[in-house]
């Protein structure tokens, strides 16, 4: 009876020979790799590209690379732009649903790095203090009245934001972070539009909602 506690032993000689490039696959499959990241995956990207670009395209992937930003990252492949003779390939990356305020703050923080990269030398870090952007935070999100609630409420779509490599922290206090130009990838210009015009009325609906549930003014009475 076979022992299923045991496992077989693999054999190092029956491995096909190692590719410089492998460590580097691991980590793209891992998510979004920036330059500045640690370790040389970058260095080992950049070295590899056609391998790594036919590698991933068997298995229905496409490698990007883009220089200028310094960040590579792999994309689904979308069934219909497949060969025929490809099988069906499952998808391995799964749509992200943004909240309302996750999906407002991509917005803002988009609109703060076109300005940056406009009006500054692209190749620095775009840096917006959480101070700045909670301004603009309270004036948009309803019933963000209470500075303390807003700011502690601002402070957690960041960190969502920063599992998905959108943003980075820059300094602790006072708080301020990174914006990722990841964000131009996930967001181009015409799905920004797009998303500013759902989240513009979605932001009225909100507003006329809590107009109309707050409750009427008493009616002042005078003794005759």
């Amino acid at each position: 009876m076979m022992n299923e506690s045991k496992h077989e032993s693999l054999d190092p000689d029956s491995l096909p020979p190692p590719v410089p490039w492998a460590p580097a696959a691991v980590r793209l499959l891992q998510g979004i790799v920036y330059h500045d990241d640690a370790g040389d995956n970058w260095e080992r990207i950049l070295a590899g590209v056609t391998p790594l670009s036919d590698y991933f395209a068997r298995i229905g992937l496409m490698l990007i690379v883009n220089e200028e930003d310094g960040m590579a990252y792999l994309r689904q492949i979308e069934a219909e732009v497949l060969p025929p003779d490809y099988p069906p390939i499952p998808k391995l990356f799964r749509s992200i649903r943004l909240s309302f305020e996750a999906s407002l703050l991509c917005v803002l923080l988009r609109d703060e790095l076109r300005r940056f990269e406009e009006e500054i030398h692209r190749d620095d870090r775009c840096v917006i203090t959480q101070a700045s952007l909670l301004d603009i935070w309270q004036s948009l999100v309803p019933g963000n009245d209470d500075a303390v609630r807003a700011n502690r409420n601002l402070g957690g779509q960041l960190r969502k934001l920063e599992e998905l490599k959108y943003v980075r922290r820059f300094e602790k206090q006072p708080p301020s972070w990174e914006i990722r130009r990841i964000l131009k990838a996930r967001l181009p210009l015409a799905e920004l539009e797009r998303l500013r015009t759902d989240l513009t009325a979605e932001l009225k609906r909100r507003e006329a909602q809590a107009a109309d549930a707050e409750p009427e003014d008493a009616m002042e009475t005078t003794d005759d």
